[in-house]
């Protein structure tokens, strides 16, 4: 049976209107993201294949912005991890500092800058993302960030405090045959490894907006990046992470 023509035209509707309202849902949530996950974590870390597999299965949610440092003091073990660098591993030791650790592990989450917790499932990383801004530590300055031909704009909105603007160059993906060390035989695929981190401007609570040339973001090691909207202590360390977002 043949079905009319206004049919296929109101079914095609209705697609191309939840298509629509997904793009749109998107957009906000990046925009407004819950929270920010970040991994600390080694391709020669026994325990980090868990938690690098909880990364990747929420690396593509739009509502949290997540990104992997691989630090480099596992690499005396037996395998060089292709994605360490010693910067990852100072900011590390840096949120150590700031969140009163007397020493650093992997695999290491930190949510928001303000908490860190080890190795867990997806449901409850978002459960303490949840957690922390019920208790007045989330992600609440609008952050926004569109790449055009010439430039890329980073857009921040109003709130209270001072922060750095952060830009965490990172890879998508990245597949790894493990050759040796305690992962020996594993291929991983690793999700949204940072590549670089780079301060681009200082926030004093008034909106803001910074432009950066096209030419300059093209020469980083990356595909993808997040904005991080940081506080950190007198000293420079790392701190609570007011708003963000990936693009």
């Amino acid at each position: 049976m043949r079905l009319p023509k206004y049919l296929f035209i109101v079914a095609g509707g209705l697609v191309a209107g939840l298509l629509s309202y997904q793009a749109s849902a998107d957009e906000l949530a990046r925009s407004h993201p819950v929270g920010v996950v970040e991994l600390f974590t080694s391709q020669g870390c026994s325990s980090c294949p868990k938690a690098d597999k909880a990364i990747s299965e929420i690396a593509d949610r739009p509502d949290i912005v997540t990104i992997t440092y691989h630090v480099d003091y596992w690499n005396y073990l037996g395998w060089q991890d292709t994605l360490s660098a010693k910067a990852n591993t100072d900011r590390q030791y840096a949120y150590a500092t700031t969140l009163g650790n007397t020493n650093v592990y992997t695999p290491q989450i930190v949510l928001n800058g303000a908490r860190d917790m080890k190795a867990a499932a997806p449901f409850v990383i978002s459960a303490n993302l949840k957690k922390l801004a019920d208790e007045g530590q989330g992600v609440t300055v609008p952050v926004s960030a569109t790449l055009s031909h010439d430039e890329m704009t980073i857009s921040v909105g109003a709130g209270d405090g001072k922060a750095d603007v952060v830009i965490a160059y990172f890879k998508k993906a990245t597949v790894v045959d493990i050759k040796s060390g305690e992962n020996q035989g594993r291929q991983m695929t690793y999700r949204n490894s940072v590549t670089k981190l780079e301060t681009v401007g200082m926030w004093d609570g008034k909106a803001l907006t910074i432009k950066l040339p096209a030419a300059m973001i093209a020469k980083r090691e990356q595909d993808g990046c997040a904005i991080l909207l940081q506080s950190h202590d007198k000293d420079g360390n790392p701190g609570r992470i007011l708003g963000a977002a990936a693009l």
